[in-house]
């Protein structure tokens, strides 16, 4: 059968993969590799979004230049950020990266308006001061003659395919995560919108995941010698893609997809939206196969590579491989930090906020960059078990095991760690499941694959899964009860 091309941005890099059927199993090459490197300009942080369409033209090429020109063309990307179009289809702006801090303090004056309980039984969505309501809330007040200008709001995936087929579509998977969708009226909440003084005439037409949504312009097939291939709407928000491609065949399974973020929860029929997801602060996002997925953002990775950022900005050539070494040397349970702690989402210097937190908590500092890692990726899968818990505690499920998904996976260390933490087995793998899930869907939407169970077994014949299991439960069940006490977070619970 013809392959189908994935393209997958991540918050730092990107990827094109082309993804075949063979032998009744799934196979997929990586075809383009690129950066994605924000830019700071005037105190604000933006993304390079023209560099990055131009990624993709890149990847067409090399397939092109391979002899193989692909069925369909998916991409997929992180949620929240937009861009936004004037009358004439022209981009107004460079698209804010989500970590710019325009959006600080905004949610409070948000609520101002509209109390949060409202806000949440009106949208089923987690709190965080990127959330594009928040983000558009900012910009009315920054930049008011901008947002008049617009006529359209495109979330980053369907900005890509705006720019490669003209036809302008949001996606219901990344629709979701703008806190301004209703799952129980089925699309945008214009009356939440109109109350925020935002322009509901930006919302257009959402597609479910698997939609054709268009196909490449004459001026792109001219400029690339390509002929008009089919877009894909995907599940657009990366995470959906990757929840799409876990390896089982069971109906009710929990997840983390591990990467800069760490994203944990379950596949749900409905959205639940009740008191008690309020007060744990889980959301729910759209998925694959008209689902919803019950899940938790955790600050994740992020916290380790800015580590290492700042390390080799001081000099150190230390590889990544070492740093893992020296954590597993370092000793156990030293200190902890609460990775979602507001303290680690942009800070000036991650090693140094980290000792703060220490510091503030009544913890020694680590004494090393071995012992800083082992602190994060500790800290990590401990709130990985919390988290996990809470899940349990709002499906009233008891989950056997956890799928881990995602580039998170290189690091053994953690997924080992995140096994004892929980005392069930972790199933790791595949790494690229977004990319997988993304191919997974165009080829259901071409009719090469029947649906998403069929999909889902696929992945879990084709691709291998490392299964690591609990040990030493009685310190890490001992390290648990101290890391709650030291993140105070049973303590937040109580206050609601």
């Amino acid at each position: 059968m013809s392959s189908v091309l994935a393209f997958d941005f991540g918050a730092s890099s990107g990827k094109a993969y082309r993804g075949k059927l063979l032998d009744g199993r799934l196979h997929i090459e990586e075809v383009h590799r690129f950066a994605n490197q924000p830019v700071r300009v005037n105190g604000h942080l933006y993304w390079d979004i023209l560099q990055l369409f131009q990624q993709i033209k890149w990847g067409l090429l090399k397939t092109k230049q391979e002899g193989e020109y692909p069925a369909a063309i998916g991409i997929d990307s992180w949620a929240v950020d937009f861009g936004l179009l004037d009358e004439t289809g022209e981009l107004l702006g460079n698209p804010y990266h989500y970590r710019d801090r325009r959006t600080d303090g905004v949610m409070q004056e948000v609520f101002a308006q509209i109390p949060r309980t409202e806000i949440f039984h009106r949208t089923g969505i987690q709190f965080l001061p990127f959330n594009t309501l928040y983000q558009l809330y900012a910009l009315r007040k920054t930049n008011p003659g901008q947002l008049e200008k617009a006529t359209d709001l495109l979330m980053i995936p369907a900005l890509f395919r705006y720019f490669l087929t003209g036809e302008k579509h949001n996606e219901f998977s990344n629709a979701t995560t703008t806190q301004f969708y209703n799952p129980q009226i089925g699309g945008w909440d214009t009356e939440l919108l109109r109350r925020l003084q935002l322009p509901e005439k930006l919302m257009g037409p959402i597609l479910p995941p698997g939609s054709r949504a268009g196909v490449l312009q004459q001026e792109i097939c001219r400029e690339l010698g390509v002929p008009s291939i089919p877009v894909i709407a995907v599940a657009e928000h990366d995470t959906g893609s990757a929840v799409a491609a876990i390896p089982t065949d069971q109906e009710d399974f929990v997840y983390l997809s591990c990467g800069t973020w760490s994203l944990m929860g379950t596949e749900q029929r409905q959205a639940l939206i009740n008191q008690q997801v309020l007060a744990a602060n889980f959301t729910n996002e759209g998925g694959a196969g008209q689902t919803f997925r019950l899940l938790k953002n955790i600050m994740g990775l992020w916290i380790l590579q800015e580590c290492i950022r700042a390390w080799e900005t001081e000099g150190s050539n230390t590889s990544y491989e070492q740093l893992l070494d020296r954590a597993a040397a370092a000793d156990a349970f030293a200190c902890f930090i609460d990775p979602d702690h507001p303290s680690f989402l942009h800070p000036e210097q991650m090693p140094a906020q980290i000792m703060q937190y220490c510091l503030e908590t009544g913890q020694q500092p680590p004494a090393n960059t071995g012992a800083t890692v082992r602190c994060v990726l500790e800290s990590l899968a401990l709130k990985y078990r919390y988290i996990l818990e809470r899940t349990e505690q709002l499906t009233g499920k008891r989950y056997n095991g956890l799928h881990i998904v995602g580039g998170g996976i290189h690091n053994k260390l953690l997924c080992q760690f995140t096994a004892n933490a929980i005392g069930r087995p972790v199933w790791a793998g595949p790494v690229e499941a977004s990319a997988i899930g993304n191919i997974l869907l165009q080829m259901i939407a071409l009719g090469q694959i029947a649906d998403l169970a069929s999909g889902r077994n696929m992945v879990k014949a084709s691709f291998p899964v490392t299964v690591y299991q609990p040990a030493e439960q009685r310190d890490w069940e001992n390290a648990y009860q101290r890391f709650l006490d030291i993140t105070g977070l049973l303590r937040s619970e109580e206050r609601g």
